[in-house]
């Protein structure tokens, strides 16, 4: 199904966006034909279940959405298509959700039926908003004095008074000035830091110069960002201070029981569908939970982010979620963390009774607990479809998107040691130079840059070539490989890599080739023949 389609870029009212992208396509491409019905025919119509079809087919091959849409879900959108007056029946009626996968007719309305894109709401007045101060606006914060002192200059033909006045109000401000460039950082400070950098990389990872059209920093609190990123066990969960906002201990059993089934626990009851109930126990949990786990403030970012869910992007998707889900509250990212380990492996388990007898367990997991995870505050028409698309890729990453990125752990806290320290004198002696200050060179970050699916494949058959490479120099000089195993694994490296043993052994593989006749071996034994033995002489 080849048909043109517009590049949603990140912005707001993305979901509305990819709305009329759908609604679109659907009017453009979908079949229209004479039916008969009821003695009665119907020009440029067609049925639910071609519909049904025809937009599931359109649905998978859209990179916005992907191929674990299933045609249940393609029932669902085309059920808000008929309430939306994108469809109606053939009698004109529409505004209802009365729409299965059937032979009755539909057919397109002649107004057009594309939502209007909201104006973004203007920005309240500084009067409305206080804004909060910040260490960068403070003056002389990153201004260092010079290491070498400035000779005073001496003004002739003045009044001594006068001098001496001025100088005492020079002294004054210089000892106001040091002061404030002394002042050391505050938690308020080092809360601002975590916040800024994380956000100038999430910003350069996804190529756009601003987040402020989809996300409101003033609902952004850093203080989940140290959290998420220092309170952490070995396995790289959050741990809560406040153990209230926790897990139940009977949901985190039933999720333990689940994720290592069957051992887990020797003494779980035997009878037959007890996994079945136990998966319902814990998606009824979190179907209970008041906002879902990337919550509503999150929702226009995470929404965003499907932007760049393309195979060709998928190292980038993987940064940038990885950062995205920093900013969730603690007590959230942990639920994240513990739900999608469990959906992980319970996909994964190859001795895990079916938990639904015409859904396969995988499909099971993301269509369970997508609503739970990425929903928006008001009802959004793609908020199923879209939350399919996330949730299927973070359940395939969930190890790398849900740890803790180490470079951004080092380049805070590097800037952090940077600005504590250009605070203090070289020397603190009595004959110490007040004004010099350390000079230490602001740290250099380093971002990733994506790259195209060609350059990717590209990198990723030098990088096995070079790790086959070593792997042959090890059975070379190895000193801990007999001979004889040696000259076996070479064998069947040779067998295996040809390619790599020929540029390792060129003379070797020339020989090879330059002699066409198979070598005769020797037999193995000489049998001599002798005369017969004859009783005449």
């Amino acid at each position: 199904m080849n048909m043109s389609t517009h590049i949603i870029t990140p912005g707001p009212y993305r979901a509305t966006k990819l709305w009329n992208e759908v609604t679109r396509l659907f009017r453009a491409g979908m079949p229209l034909r004479k039916h008969r019905q009821n003695f009665r025919h119907h020009a440029s119509c067609f049925t639910a279940s071609a519909a049904v079809e025809w937009l599931h087919q359109l649905l998978q091959s859209n990179s916005n959405f992907g191929p674990d849409v299933t045609r249940q879900q393609t029932v669902q959108l085309l059920k808000k298509f008929l309430k939306n007056h994108v469809i109606e029946d053939v009698k004109g009626r529409w505004g209802t959700e009365d729409l299965e996968d059937n032979n009755v007719l539909y057919r397109f309305p002649s107004a057009s039926p594309l939502k209007p894109i909201p104006c973004p709401a203007p920005l309240s007045g500084p009067s409305s908003i206080r804004k909060r101060s910040s260490f960068r606006d403070k003056d002389g914060f990153f201004k260092f004095r010079s290491v070498k002192k400035q000779e005073k200059e001496t003004q002739e033909n003045m009044d001594p008074a006068l001098q001496t006045q001025q100088e005492g109000a020079s002294q004054a401000s210089e000892e106001q000035q040091q002061q404030l460039q002394r002042r050391e950082l505050t938690v308020g400070d080092e809360l601002e830091i975590w916040r800024d950098i994380t956000l100038t990389h999430l910003l350069r990872i996804l190529g756009v110069p601003s987040l402020s059209e989809v996300l409101d920093q003033r609902c952004l609190n850093p203080q989940n960002i140290v959290h998420n990123m220092t309170k952490v066990n070995k396995h790289g969960v959050v741990t809560l201070d406040d153990k209230t906002n926790d897990l139940p201990h009977w949901v985190l059993s039933a999720m333990k029981s689940l994720a290592n089934w069957p051992k887990y626990d020797s003494e779980q009851p035997s009878y037959p569908g007890f996994e079945r109930d136990v998966f319902k126990t814990v998606s009824d949990y979190f179907y209970s939970l008041p906002q879902p786990l990337l919550t509503y403030e999150l929702y226009e970012l995470f929404i965003n982010v499907l932007g760049v869910l393309q195979p060709q992007c998928e190292r980038v998707a993987v940064e940038a979620l990885q950062l995205c889900t920093l900013l969730l509250p603690p007590a959230s990212r942990r639920k994240l963390q513990l739900l999608m380990r469990m959906m992980s492996r319970i996909s994964q388990n190859v001795d895990m009774p079916r938990l639904h007898p015409a859904i396969g367990t995988r499909t099971l997991m993301v269509h369970t607990f997508s609503s739970c995870i990425l929903s928006s505050a008001e009802e959004c028409d793609l908020d199923e479809l879209l939350a399919t698309r996330l949730v299927s890729f973070l359940m395939d990453h969930q190890q790398s998107i849900l740890s803790v990125p180490e470079y951004l752990l080092s380049a805070i806290g590097d800037h952090i040691q940077y600005l504590r320290t250009t605070q203090v004198p070289i020397d603190t002696g009595p004959h110490a130079d007040r004004d010099d200050l350390v000079s230490v060179p602001v740290p250099m970050y380093a971002f990733c840059k994506q790259i195209s699916g060609a350059e990717f494949e590209q990198q990723k058959l030098e990088s096995s070539q070079k790790a086959m490479e070593e792997l042959l120099e090890i059975l070379l000089t190895d000193q801990n490989i007999n001979e004889k195993d040696r000259r076996k694994k070479l064998k069947q490296f040779q067998k295996q890599y040809p390619d790599i043993y020929g540029r390792r052994f060129p003379s070797s593989d020339r020989a090879n080739k330059a002699d066409g006749k198979p070598k005769i071996k020797p037999p193995l034994l000489s049998v001599r023949k002798t005369k017969a033995f004859s009783i005449r002489s």
